[in-house]
């Protein structure tokens, strides 16, 4: 069976979860469709120092890995890029290395070390928003986009920070292999599957299915940035660009359940961050996100979850007081 590569290039002081993280998603891609075999190199193969003191074990180092024949670079951020950036050797391998991929990635600031290897002059990339300007000020020939989770320039993909990067993982596991590989991995590592491209990030939550047009993205991304607005099919249709009608059968044909009941379940979710994480009353809650009173939300709950409202924060609230007093002692 084919098996794309992917390599990963790490430093002194690299962002742990910028390896970690991806790796775990293309190793869990890998078992599932056997299509990944995952390498990780560093200026000299050994133990690497990230900067949460996490030591990993690099397999390679630049000189004695082959840098043809790679699918995939996938190029850490970290507190130590300033440092790797001026690592001649590390900056013309990824150079060498960067020259002949079918895909050239970075995680969060690790944009820096290609930019210091010439390959992306002229794309628009994304970065941590703490490294934006830095990176705008030192690349002009870049365009630089902090909003977005990641961006796709032609061949090259690059990440904002930290988590971000098991996002642009993801969407390079559905760009090799489709969207049920990618969303049975997000499952996997109970992950949410995110917007792909450089459009305004959404997340979406596993029990939804990904929406396959822009009109239906756009009323899912209204319904979470705000989840006690005003969500009328109206509304909806407004945010769609459709009739009611039409939006009524295109939403339940995309995403598996109609627009009033996804509203709901947004809602109740709303609810419960709010009643695990706040003091505020139930039916403070209840009218914060949509549902008006306190025993709409309690219906809802039941719908839902099976139990009220104060019987959930007072589980939830329970065991996590629990777990501090464990801290503490």
């Amino acid at each position: 069976m084919y098996q794309r590569r992917i390599v990963f290039v790490i430093f002194d002081g690299f962002q742990s979860l910028d390896l970690t993280g991806p790796l775990e998603v293309f190793m869990c891609a890998g078992r599932a469709s056997g299509g990944y075999c995952c390498q990780i190199v560093a200026p000299r193969p050994g133990p690497v120092r990230a900067g949460s003191e996490l030591v990993v074990h690099a397999g390679y180092g630049v000189a004695d890995l082959d840098p043809s024949g790679i699918d995939t670079l996938v190029v850490t951020g970290g507190g130590g890029i300033d440092r790797a950036c001026h690592d001649p050797a590390l900056v013309g391998w990824i150079a060498a290395a960067g020259a002949g991929v079918r895909r050239l990635t970075s995680v969060c600031s690790g944009v820096f070390l290609l930019a210091a290897a010439g390959l992306v002059t002229g794309r628009t990339v994304t970065t941590h928003w703490g490294r934006a300007g830095q990176l705008a000020h030192e690349h002009p020939e870049l365009s630089v986009d902090c909003d977005p989770i990641f961006i796709r320039d032609g061949r090259v993909w690059t990440s904002a920070g930290v988590t971000a990067g098991m996002d642009l993982a993801l969407a390079l596991v559905e760009d090799d292999l489709g969207r049920d590989v990618a969303h049975a991995v997000a499952q996997q590592l109970v992950l949410f599957l995110r917007r792909p491209g450089s459009q305004s990030q959404f997340s979406l939550p596993l029990w939804s299915a990904q929406p396959r047009t822009d009109p239906i993205r756009a009323v899912l991304s209204a319904i979470h940035t705000d989840p006690g607005a005003r969500h009328s099919i109206a509304d909806l249709a407004g945010h769609a660009g459709l009739s009611p009608r039409h939006l009524q059968r295109r939403f339940t044909a995309e995403i598996g359940s109609p627009p009033a009941a996804y509203v709901e379940r947004a809602r109740i979710e709303a609810a419960q961050r709010a009643l695990t994480e706040t003091d505020d009353p139930v039916a403070t809650v209840a009218r914060r996100y949509g549902f008006g009173t306190a025993e709409t939300l309690r219906r809802a709950f039941h719908r839902n979850t099976s139990v009220a409202p104060s019987d959930y924060r007072h589980r939830f609230r329970s065991t996590r007081e629990f777990q501090s007093t464990r801290e503490q002692v």
